[in-house]
């Protein structure tokens, strides 16, 4: 259940006649009261032998007769409005239930406290199954202000226990961070337009994905423009910019004006400030850095989020988380078709859960941001598909421990948001990886090979070896090995390699996580003969050891 509170200045007299019109798309049935402060305030929905403007005149005239009464000594800010929507998934509630529901917020919010027969006057207005708007006045009818110190955390708290009690859907409790939600009109607007997404909607994702791929603000305004966004940037009278606004072309008020959203309004960490040290840390990176594959460079980079969620401190943690939330914007846009839809809602999820409390140090996560924009910026980057699969199968295994972290902290909107991601990468996985596996799997080599490479495997890694070699991975395994050694490559060094990169224990598939770390192994330059000689002199000195039962996974770890 979602109340949001609104306040504005004036008579309620243009708030009742939006609550019992038609609507911006006719969208309002059969509005009605199902409440009010004294439970006998004139009904417009419910007084058919009069005319219903009459009505609501009567009604607001009421409504603000306290405050008229203060004259000039009535504050700025007379008019309360609170939507309470329930969700979709929700039973239909009855007009007594609505009732009792409108009476619970305004004693929460200080509007009318239970048994206060002189707080603010109030009415509750249905005009949809789904919802009820409160309208109140902000001057109660002794003439006294309302005690409504805090009245949006009250109210949310209020909702919890009302979700509780009538067995709705229960929403997690948030800490301010996340992004303002689509209003109903926008909703409406959207879905009479044949769209999707709210204008709201596609402008944040547009956004988030300007700033992941940019590297300067220049060209943050320009990627911005390219993707259909008109930009207006805020210059002060020095000349300088400090903020922008965006509209979509055609996206229009009743007037024809554009409407146009400020970025702080999208999101807060979508506001210029925000964006400028967001784009301090992915500056061009000096000459001097040595290329490499962005794919194994992005991998070997989400790789490491789970040390830092584990090790680092909060706010290098919640710059990875950051930094992750920034690549998968961009990596929909290098996924095949049928990977895409489910990258973008992954996305989409995962942004809530980029943001917190804890203030984020960005400067961590460069070489994240660095090679992702590589990867955007390769006109060859989509390949075989393998260097998005093994990228995807890392971020599963930091998503989840972005769980984790988040659960620890009492995040329980960003907990919530981890979790509805890893549903949405799990399924883009599937649809990447399952064609490059059985690609690799094809052209595994002979038994006699794989007979070797096992061996090799029973010595690296005995606790593991059983699963690996069970798992239907195996054969791309044998594969990628088999590529490595041809590229001259020591298979065993590549599997010590391989196993040393990071613990196995969490891993669904073990021989689809080493089969990526492989490739990306394999890849790079064989090394010489010296080195090669050194590392057999090592491999003879190493022990044989037999293999042993597999030890259980250690329980309460995230596991992709």
């Amino acid at each position: 259940m979602i109340p949001k509170i609104i306040t504005g200045k004036g008579s309620t007299r243009r708030l009742i006649a939006y609550l019992f019109g038609k609507g911006d798309a006719n969208e309002h049935v059969d509005p009605h009261l199902v409440a009010s402060w004294n439970d006998f305030a004139p009904d417009p929905g419910r007084s058919p032998h009069r005319d219903p403007k009459e009505v609501e005149k009567q009604l607001y005239t009421q409504l603000d007769q306290p405050v008229v009464m203060l004259g000039r000594q009535a504050p700025q800010t007379t008019v309360w409005h609170c939507p309470v929507r329930a969700a979709p998934e929700d039973p239909i509630l009855s007009d007594t239930q609505w009732a009792e529901i409108a009476r619970r917020i305004v004693a929460a919010a200080g509007i009318a406290p239970a048994g206060d027969t002189e707080a603010c006057r109030w009415v509750a207005v249905r005009h949809a199954d789904d919802h009820i708007h409160i309208a109140a006045t902000l001057v109660r009818q002794d003439g006294r202000r309302p005690k409504r110190d805090y009245d949006i955390r009250a109210v949310q708290r209020a909702a919890r226990q009302i979700e509780i009690d009538y067995g709705l859907r229960r929403l997690k409790p948030g800490d301010g961070t996340a992004a303002k939600r689509p209003t109903s009109k926008e909703h409406f607007k959207a879905k009479r337009q044949g769209q999707d997404a709210t204008a709201r909607e596609i402008l944040r994702r547009r956004v988030r994905r300007a700033m992941a791929a940019a590297s300067t603000e220049t060209q943050f305004f320009v990627l911005l423009e390219a993707s259909g966004v008109v930009v207006r940037p805020k210059t002060e009278p020095s000349g300088d910019v400090s903020g922008y606004s965006v509209s979509l072309p055609g996206d229009v008020n009743k007037q024809g004006e554009p409407i146009w959203y400020a970025g702080s309004t999208l999101s807060g960490d979508l506001s210029l400030p925000q964006v400028r040290k967001r784009l301090a840390t992915t500056a061009p990176a000096p000459v001097s850095v040595r290329p490499g594959n962005p794919w194994h460079q992005a991998t070997a980079a989400t790789e490491r989020i789970p040390h830092h969620l584990i090790h680092s401190d909060d706010g290098m943690a919640q710059g990875q988380l950051s930094a992750l939330g920034g690549a998968l914007d961009l990596l929909s846009l290098t996924a095949p078709a049928a990977a895409r839809a489910e990258l973008e809602r992954a996305a989409a999820a995962f942004e809530r859960a980029t943001r917190s409390r804890i203030d984020a140090d960005h400067a961590s996560a460069r070489a994240l941001r660095r090679s992702v924009q590589a990867i955007w910026n390769d006109p060859v980057r989509h390949g075989d598909g393998a260097g998005l699969a093994m990228l995807i199968d890392a971020a599963l295994t930091a998503v989840a421990y972005a769980m984790h972290w988040h659960r620890v902290r009492q995040h329980a909107q960003q907990q919530a948001a981890s979790e509805q991601a890893l549903i949405h990468l799990q399924a883009a996985y599937a649809q990447v990886a399952e064609p490059v596996l059985a690609g690799l799997a094809i052209r595994t080599p002979g038994a006699q090979t794989k007979r070797r490479y096992a061996h090799y495997l029973l010595r690296s890694a005995p606790q593991h070896a059983e699963r690996i070699l069970n798992d239907r991975a195996w054969d791309a395994l044998a594969t990628s090995l088999a590529e490595g050694e041809a590229a001259g490559h020591n298979v065993s060094n590549l599997l010590d390699q391989a196993l040393s990169q990071r613990p196995l224990d969490d891993a669904r598939s073990p021989a689809r996580a080493l089969t990526w770390r492989i490739r990306r192994l394999g890849q790079r330059q064989a090394p010489g003969p010296q080195a090669q000689a050194a590392n057999a002199r090592h491999a003879m000195q190493r022990p044989t050891v037999s293999v042993s039962p597999l030890s259980p996974e250690p329980k309460g770890q995230p596991r992709r």
